[in-house]
């Protein structure tokens, strides 16, 4: 992954396929969005098997808590 955006991080969200998305770093504050942290952290620990910080949920989940968030 060489892309670099300031202020962005890259994930990876899926169930069985995962999908890559670069979403803003303000997301992590976020009290939804630490929910789903909390859900790849009990999925995966913090040894992630992709390298990326990767949430195991929908992508239909994802971009609904994302979209009410502001963001895609």
């Amino acid at each position: 992954m060489g892309f670099q955006f300031p202020g962005y991080l890259a994930i990876y969200v899926g169930e069985s396929q995962k999908k890559w998305f670069i979403i803003p770093v303000s997301y992590f504050n976020q009290p939804s969005f630490q929910d789903l942290l909390s859900l790849a952290e009990d999925e995966f620990g913090y040894d992630h098997p992709m390298g990326v910080i990767t949430i195991p949920c929908s992508e239909g989940t994802f971009l609904g808590l994302t979209s009410a968030l502001g963001y895609m």
